[in-house]
């Protein structure tokens, strides 16, 4: 740690109360407390620092187990040097002080201002992350949540239909297309399939631009022998359908205005000061040109994979990304399994990433169908190319070129 830190404090963060344990540079106690969430806990908590400590902001290191939160923040701004301690690491530092398995928030408190002084190279220290990159972060993990929603709401109206209606199962897979949800506020039930004219089916599916369909094949299909159901059935699962399909109308809306603003921060981070003075700040524009990266999975990579690509870190994007395994070594035995502990959203953007870039680019494909070959499985195929893919994106943000889907790979120059 530098020479110049004057003190170590820990914070035990919880929900209700935050527990602080200061320590002087060679680890003599100053003082330790606990503070309220609120406004006031948190400039208490701030304030009590400093006045314990002794020391100028600048010069007081904590040591925290979140990367984020009120609390963190709240700490940045006051001015110290937070530094960020993955919660396993907090529990074996735990035990340089206990065998016995104790725990208890003044504990914590002290083993991270301990080991922080001591041990500071496993610490992450903490700087202020651009407002861009925090408003692109949660609408992306709002995009994300409102997906899922929305295919739950999609499968509980495909059940429905199940129940009483099972023709209109075979019109599409995709059970949130809005021209599905129109059909069946026009054909609700089997006997209004009977009653609905073909001139008023063909201009409906005209307006939607579907062409698997024609008028009479619709019709013909929809009209076919219905299953018998008990009696209330049928108007018991179209009041229930009208309830769902109002929630997910309501859903598609907000993800179209969710996807524009994604659009738009990721075009407003290229504006963002340069980090390395060679290219721009996480350029989007190089990243999009890869192949496989839409609009979903470039947010999650600019913001939740913010600082290894503004420091073109290969090596640290595939660890958050969960690509690169973990191999346990112990004498003759050697394991090699799936790397767990990493972002989950990153994890599934550049799952969705490869995924994608396998279906468009023609080296890539080639690429997976060898390692399906060698025995890979399909998940671990996808990992070995979503590592390869993250080397060509830090190395085209390094130089600043776009992606060539026309140059060569390496071999066939060599």
């Amino acid at each position: 740690m530098n020479e110049d830190i004057a003190a170590y404090v820990g914070v035990d963060w919880a929900s209700a109360t935050h527990y602080a344990y200061a320590l002087d540079a060679q680890g003599a106690k100053l003082g330790h407390r606990s503070f309220q969430h609120s406004g006031d806990g948190l400039a208490e908590l701030a304030d009590w620092i400093q006045r314990t400590t002794g020391a100028e902001p600048g010069r007081i290191a904590i040591g925290i187990e979140v990367p984020h939160g009120p609390v963190v923040e709240s700490l940045m701004d006051s001015g110290f040097l937070v530094h960020a301690l993955n919660p396993k690491q907090l529990d074996r530092f735990r035990d340089r002080f206990t065998m016995a398995g104790a725990k208890d928030d003044r504990l914590d408190a002290f083993v991270l201002a301990d080991a922080l002084r001591t041990d500071s190279r496993f610490y992450r220290f903490l700087e202020p992350v651009h407002p861009t990159i925090i408003q692109l972060r949660e609408w992306s993990r709002m995009t994300e949540d409102l997906s899922a929603e929305r295919n739950r709401l999609a499968n509980r109206f495909r059940h429905q239909l199940w129940r009483y209606f099972p023709q209109m199962l075979e019109l599409a897979e995709d059970w949130s297309q809005q021209w599905i949800l129109d059909l069946w506020d026009l054909i609700p039930t089997p006997a209004r399939a009977r009653a609905v004219r073909t001139s008023t089916i063909a201009r409906r599916l005209k307006e939607s631009r579907v062409k698997r369909w024609t008028a009479d094949t619709l019709l013909n299909h929809l009209r076919s022998t219905p299953i018998s159901v008990a009696s209330g059935v049928t108007e018991a699962c179209v009041a229930h359908c009208e309830l769902i399909l109002g929630r997910l109308r309501l859903v598609m809306q907000q993800m179209k205005l969710a996807m524009k603003e994604l659009e738009r921060l990721c075009s407003a981070v290229a504006e963002l000061p340069s980090a390395t003075g060679i290219a721009p700040h996480a350029d989007p524009e190089i990243l999009r040109s890869m192949p496989g990266i839409g609009t979903i999975v470039l947010a999650a990579l600019l913001s939740e994979g913010h600082d290894a690509i503004v420091r073109r870190d290969a090596q640290a994007l595939r660890g958050l990304s969960g690509v690169v395994p973990v191999t346990r070594r112990s004498g003759k035995q050697i394991v090699v399994v799936m790397r767990q502990s990493c972002p989950h959203r990153l994890r599934t953007a550049v799952y969705h990433w490869a995924r994608v870039a396998v279906l468009h680019d023609f080296q890539t494909r080639n690429r997976y169908a060898a390692l399906r070959k060698r025995g890979h499985s399909h998940a671990r195929a996808l990992r070995s190319i979503g590592s390869r893919l993250i080397g060509v994106a830090c190395a085209m943000l390094r130089t600043g070129e776009l992606f060539d889907n026309g140059r060569p790979p390496q071999s066939a120059a060599a």
